[in-house]
């Protein structure tokens, strides 16, 4: 009997890195936490088509929509931990425990590749009568509640910045979720909303078009791409204490999954970042290039993750 148990064992044992070596034996399924078209998705889809390359498997996008995000990342924490599911998420699972909306967080998954941060800007539409920043902020101090900002729900990017907005100024805001920042986006230049927080890259093709105008930019510099958009601090100095302050976007796999399948993503992403070809796609995006994996992307969640909860805290979004 006991040989018999050892034998188990031994074949067990040696089958890990066999695995190892195997992998990709098939494709691969990236899931992004919004949907088709958004900014999250916009940058996975050609980061993913590059990655192939070195994997020599597809990655399959799946977008999984709702509870800003958390869907699509319990789906993937729920999955084998084979390196076959992979989340290609934004920055919201970090606050996740602390805003109530999951158990999980970042911690409970490895970063195998964190693209980059970026600057966003409050906009409105085309046709909206409000033509700064400071005119909203007026307008919902007359008359609380009314003024609408669409957002992506408890823990999204409008939502976090709307509850800065509320720090600084005091004004309140009804706000009214959308399943991505592209519907959020589009619910502003339909005119269902007055204004919401846009990322520069998901908005910046409807601001040529002249379909979203940009009021200001929560930014302690301009924007290279939109240097005539005045900077939040202009109107109200106040909100420099929340700057830098920005979403960002990665690549993760369930904490466990094998070390040797961990490496040979980071591996296939890290080639893809630098590529020329993805290095356009996040200038047009206006997106600051990281490239981290490992310990140099956990610290950077953690550190994230840790000046957003004192800034949420500050603001009165949660005790």
């Amino acid at each position: 009997m006991m040989r018999k148990v050892f034998a188990l064992i031994l074949v067990l044992c040696l089958a890990v890195p066999a695995f190892s070596a195997d992998y990709p034996a098939q494709n691969i399924t990236g899931v992004v936490q919004w949907g088709a078209g958004g900014g999250t998705d916009s940058l996975m889809r050609p980061l993913s088509a590059i990655a192939e390359q070195t994997l020599g498997k597809s990655i399959i996008i799946q977008n999984m929509t709702g509870a800003t995000g958390s869907i699509a990342t319990q789906y993937v924490f729920d999955a084998p931990t084979d390196g076959y599911t992979l989340l290609m998420g934004a920055e919201n699972p970090a606050l996740y425990d602390v805003l109530e909306i999951s158990e999980l967080t970042y911690n409970n998954f490895d970063c195998v590749y964190l693209i980059g941060d970026e600057v966003v800007g409050i906009v409105v539409g085309k046709n909206s009568p409000y033509k700064s920043f400071k005119e909203i902020v007026d307008a919902a101090l007359k008359a609380p509640w009314t003024i609408k900002i669409s957002t992506t729900g408890t823990g999204g990017l409008p939502w976090e910045v709307g509850a800065f907005i509320t720090d600084i100024t005091g004004a309140m805001f009804n706000q009214i979720p959308y399943d991505s920042d592209a519907s959020a986006k589009t619910a502003v230049i339909n005119g269902e909303c007055d204004f919401t927080v846009c990322k520069v890259q998901s908005g910046i093709e409807d601001w040529k078009a002249g379909d979203l105008k940009f009021l200001c930019m929560l930014s302690e510099k301009p924007v290279p791409v939109m240097p005539d958009v005045p900077l939040v601090t202009a109107e109200y100095p106040d909100f420099s204490k929340y700057l830098p302050w920005g979403p960002f976007y990665g690549v993760f796999v369930k904490k466990g999954t094998d070390s040797a399948i961990q490496a040979k993503l980071s591996d296939a992403f890290t080639k893809a970042g630098p590529q020329e070809s993805y290095q356009k796609v996040l200038a047009n995006f206006n997106i600051n290039f990281l490239g981290y994996s490992g310990e140099e992307a956990a610290k950077y969640i953690s550190s994230w993750r840790e000046n957003t909860i004192t800034a949420l805290k500050n603001s009165g979004a949660f005790d």
